[in-house]
């Protein structure tokens, strides 16, 4: 379960959060969570189900789950690392990244 680690560790610096705090938005006690974190324990579903909330992500996401291609696999991991972005930006951030967004493929017109 390292990619499970990896990911955790990953999101909590993409939100700009420490682990005690990941812990208190997903519900569950620092110790537990650092466990998850460290890659000493894996979680049961339901407490996938809920870390991928109280994070904003996907459990697939987290898990690294994909049935595409390789071609499809990279382009999936690239929409899922944006949209992740996306939801810890403030509403000005995230519309300013969709104009840009934007510009990227009309100028590829």
């Amino acid at each position: 379960m390292e990619i499970f680690a990896k990911r955790l560790r990953e999101r909590a610096i993409q939100l700009g959060i420490s682990n005690a705090e990941a812990a208190r938005r997903v519900g569950l006690d620092e110790r537990r969570y650092a466990h998850y974190v460290s890659g000493r324990r894996e979680p049961d579903l339901m407490t996938l189900k809920n870390i991928s909330e109280g994070l904003g992500v996907t459990p697939n996401w987290l898990l690294d789950v994909t049935n595409a291609t390789d071609q499809d696999h990279r382009m999936t991991a690239l929409i899922d690392r944006f949209v992740n972005s996306a939801k810890a930006m403030t509403h000005e951030q995230l519309e300013l990244a969709v104009i840009q967004a934007e510009a990227v493929v009309v100028s590829n017109r």
